[in-house]
């Protein structure tokens, strides 16, 4: 993946895009809606299969397909993250730190493997930042 010089590339986690579409201000969606021109938006199919099985209707189900059908898309080997989803997983218990959905350790894996910066709203991405290398968007800084 080539990125532009100047704009950094953010992976967006279904839980800021649920406060996103519902109009919920966090800091994570306020940052988000503030920097849709600045940044990349990346996202992975775990992601895109979250906020499709969500929505209700199908004009929801157009409207939001649209919408992630033009942000950049992380194209990985499903088993391979699958596999480092699990050790993570894995590792992460044996640190005493249970990840509520383990489909958050198979995100983190993907915002780990290309290098990316995480936008949450999710406690669970705190704790596996904590525990891994994963980069996440602070606004304590």
């Amino acid at each position: 993946m080539t990125r532009p010089l100047n704009r950094e590339i953010f992976l967006v986690d279904t839980s800021v895009w649920i406060n996103f579409f519902k109009g919920i201000e966090t800091e994570s969606s306020k940052f988000l809606i503030g920097n849709l021109n600045n940044i990349i938006i990346a996202t992975c199919p775990t992601i895109v299969q979250e906020m499709l099985q969500g929505v209700t209707s199908n004009v929801s189900e157009r409207i939001v397909k649209s919408h992630f059908d033009n942000l950049t898309k992380l194209h990985e080997d499903a088993y391979d993250m699958a596999v480092k989803a699990a050790e993570l997983y894995r590792d992460l218990r044996t640190k005493g730190v249970t990840i509520r959905k383990s489909n958050d350790c198979l995100i983190a894996i993907y915002a780990m493997s290309n290098k990316l910066t995480l936008l949450h709203d999710d406690r669970d991405f705190q704790f596996i930042a904590q525990h891994s290398s994963l980069k996440v968007m602070s606004f304590n800084e």
